[in-house]
């Protein structure tokens, strides 16, 4: 399947699914967020990129640490329920793909990027659009799904992207590995 086939056919099932996302993934989306957030260094986070944001999910645990908030997605209908949840908060939302974000080069302090890259045809390509909108010694945090990536093959692609892991978490309660990241300076 081609990479846009992909993309649409991931566009489509949460256009479908939205109504429903946060009463199937609420309660797992904010234990990969508390245990990235216990990992971190800081405590500000500047301004954040949720990319792949969904219906905003993570908006509410970051949202005092942060100066402002976007939140992209390539489903409008999935967006659509992150507006509800973002009405009073400082958060900008965008209707993208990863691959190619309307960005200019080294914006973001810290880039979620949880539940993402299963869904993608060339993770190195998805990591190295998110590493170019991240400024140097900025925060990354990416979710591998772990019937899809073995914990091995999850820590080389971050590496083989010159991510610094400094933190990854694997508990059972996880179904992803949940990597903290340090964009390495070019």
């Amino acid at each position: 399947m081609s990479g846009w086939a992909k993309k649409r056919k991931v566009m489509q099932r949460y256009d479908l699914t939205a109504h429903l996302y946060d009463m199937r993934y609420a309660e797992e989306q904010a234990e990969k967020y508390k245990s990235a957030i216990r990992n971190f260094k800081t405590k500000k986070f500047g301004l954040v990129l949720d990319a792949g944001c969904g219906t905003g999910l993570l908006f509410d645990h970051i949202i005092y640490a942060a100066k402002a908030i976007v939140g992209l997605d390539i489903s409008r209908k999935i967006l659509l329920m992150a507006r509800n949840r973002s009405r009073s908060l400082n958060v900008q939302l965008i209707r993208a793909d990863v691959d190619t974000m309307p960005f200019k080069d080294a914006v973001f302090n810290c880039v979620f990027a949880v539940t993402v890259l299963q869904n993608i045809t060339d993770q190195l390509e998805t990591l190295a659009e998110i590493k170019r909108v991240s400024k140097d010694n900025s925060i990354i945090i990416v979710t591998g799904l772990k019937r899809i990536f073995s914990k091995r093959r999850f820590e080389a692609l971050l590496k083989d992207s010159d991510l610094k892991i400094t933190a990854l978490e694997e508990g059972d309660d996880l179904r992803c590995y949940v990597a903290v990241c340090a964009k390495i300076r070019q």
